[in-house]
């Protein structure tokens, strides 16, 4: 209830008229039935605007600490993302990633739609980053539809570190439902894994036209604030990351 009202009275509403949205290809989403829908993510908005958008009810994976401040603002905080269904997800990697993948699958056996941001964190300077492979073994494993997404201008409009978002519009793309039946029963193989995520994250390049980085987001953000002549070496991640 508290996510209709909200979607629909107040916090819908309002997102229009700031960000007068134009959105192509939203037919593409499932009317019916589980999907995933993956997309880039430039700023804080970008967990609003698009489950705006969506006829059906979108669920992300969001970040616990979301869900663990102090003090009255923690608690309202903590409330609101509770209202509009976000699952609070431990982002320390290993059994937290997997206890990530199973909250994803339970929502996908519900029948209903998950929203996921392969990059696992905010672009800090729009351009799109490598996906983990969360997206693809939620996907291969629930044997669901991934519907690409692209959010154009949202990065302009509420960058991070911005605290309240500039009046722009904006514009949201969904792309064509990837399928990926051919890779049943490989869900724990990491070269189809990869391979699964690639194809999303290629969707998606096209969809936003951005420029492409062949790392992690986190670790470029970590080398672009790390005193010269510091490196951080590249892990492969299958995790899931939540939205930051």
């Amino acid at each position: 209830m508290f996510y209709q009202v909200l979607k629909y009275v107040f916090l819908g509403p309002l997102l229009r008229l700031i960000f007068r949205p134009h959105v192509e290809g939203l037919e593409h989403v499932p009317p019916t039935g589980a999907a995933i829908i993956a997309g880039n993510h430039l700023s804080f908005s970008d967990h609003f605007v698009m489950p705006v958008i969506v006829p059906r009810r979108v669920t992300f994976l969001a970040k616990a600490e979301y869900f663990t401040g102090q003090g009255i603002r923690g608690r309202l905080t903590a409330a609101f993302f509770r209202g509009i269904g976000q699952i609070p997800v431990d982002r320390s990697g290993g059994k937290a990633a997997q206890a990530a993948l199973k909250s994803g699958l339970t929502v996908l056996r519900k029948g209903r739609v998950l929203g996921i941001y392969p990059e696992g964190t905010r672009s800090h300077d729009g351009r799109l980053y490598k996906g983990r492979t969360g997206v693809a073994a939620m996907a291969i494993k629930a044997q669901v539809p991934v519907v690409p997404c692209a959010m154009i201008g949202t990065f302009e409009a509420q960058p991070t570190g911005r605290r309240l978002p500039r009046a722009m519009r904006i514009t949201i793309r969904f792309g064509k439902p990837l399928e990926f039946g051919r890779f049943a029963g490989l869900d724990g193989e990491h070269a189809a894994l990869r391979a699964v995520t690639d194809e999303i994250m290629y969707e998606i390049l096209r969809l936003s036209g951005q420029e492409y980085v062949d790392m992690y987001a986190n670790e470029a953000k970590a080398q672009q604030q790390a005193p010269r002549g510091l490196t951080r070496r590249l892990r492969p991640d299958r995790g899931v990351r939540s939205s930051d």
